[in-house]
């Protein structure tokens, strides 16, 4: 390589460059990232999503908090309900759909616990949002992969709301004592209970992933995420018991995913579902996780072979 500079005060720079031959051996090849190096970087991840969440730590706690106040009002409102069909407690009370009064608070409250894990507020909008604008380029040139990045940003999310909500949480159950009339569960049905809450956060996540997908092939998905959100808002349990629907609507609503989101873990904790019957209904949340893990990484390989990216 040759450089030769003009003497001093002339206008132009005149830069000769010769051309110049690395052989390929000088370069290496770069090891492959051994799964030591990827937990380091899941875990810088989640230390950094972690340390976003708790910047603004009293806005988030004053959110999280103002979640509780609806709790007042659903024990008024399932009260009146109650009472305009017969006696709300006691030997006679009413029951709809397999729950009396006690039991519906019960079951709200622990909808409130299972729609806390499940919810992926603004996942499946914002993944679009972010192949619209072409922000997703940058998981193509980066050594991240976009759907881990996103569920460890998930459980960073959670993992801050429930550092605040626990103590609301244990509060509220605490008060409420008297509505869980079968009292603590045991520890089988418990630890079903816990199950169900990983295997419907994880549920939750994937399917608003895949959702959020779409974005690849459609420019604006709002209106297609408002009709699947709607029915999963309904369909997953969380306004009232699945069992209150009517028996052909209930048959095909058991074969779908969304119960799993808010429903089923209420339930099992509860026991309103029968021993022999617990088991098989867990292998079918495991079926239904599988699926959705799949379906969100085959559409995301097909959606970025189509993904054009412009500009900076």
């Amino acid at each position: 390589m040759s450089i030769k500079f003009p003497p001093p005060g002339a206008r132009h720079q005149e830069i000769a460059l010769s051309s110049v031959t690395v052989p390929a051996d000088d370069f290496p090849p770069l090891p492959a990232p051994t799964f030591g190096h990827r937990v380091a970087v899941w875990w810088m991840i989640l230390k950094t999503s972690l340390g976003e969440r708790l910047v603004y730590r009293g806005d988030f706690a004053l959110g999280t908090l103002m979640r509780f106040l609806p709790i007042i009002t659903q024990i008024f409102l399932w009260y009146a309900v109650f009472d305009s069909i017969g006696d709300p407690e006691g030997s006679s009370a009413a029951q709809i759909g397999g729950f009396g009064f006690r039991d519906m608070v019960a079951y709200y409250l622990l909808t409130m616990i299972a729609r806390a894990f499940s919810s992926m507020p603004g996942l499946a909008s914002g993944i679009a949002q972010q192949i619209r604008e072409g922000e997703i380029k940058r998981f193509l040139i980066q050594p991240i992969d976009l759907i881990a990045f996103l569920l460890l940003t998930r459980i960073a999310h959670k993992l801050a709301y429930y550092a605040i909500a626990v103590a609301p949480f244990a509060l509220v159950f605490f008060l409420a004592r008297d509505y869980f009339v079968g009292g603590w569960p045991s520890l089988p049905v418990f630890l079903a209970f816990c199950g169900s809450l990983v295997m419907g956060f994880l549920i939750g996540f994937f399917l608003e992933a895949a959702i959020g997908m779409i974005g690849f092939w459609f420019l604006e998905v709002s209106s297609l995420l408002f009709v699947i959100m709607l029915f999963s808002f309904f369909l997953s349990g969380h306004m009232f018991p699945l069992t209150m629907l009517p028996e052909s609507v209930l048959t095909v609503v058991n074969w779908l995913p969304f119960k799993y989101l808010a429903y089923f873990p209420a339930a099992i904790f509860l026991e309103k579902i029968p021993e022999e019957e617990l088991a098989r209904e867990m292998w079918i949340e495991a079926g239904w996780l599988v699926f959705f893990i799949i379906l969100c990484r085959i559409a995301y390989a097909r959606g970025v072979k189509r993904y054009s990216g412009f500009g900076g």
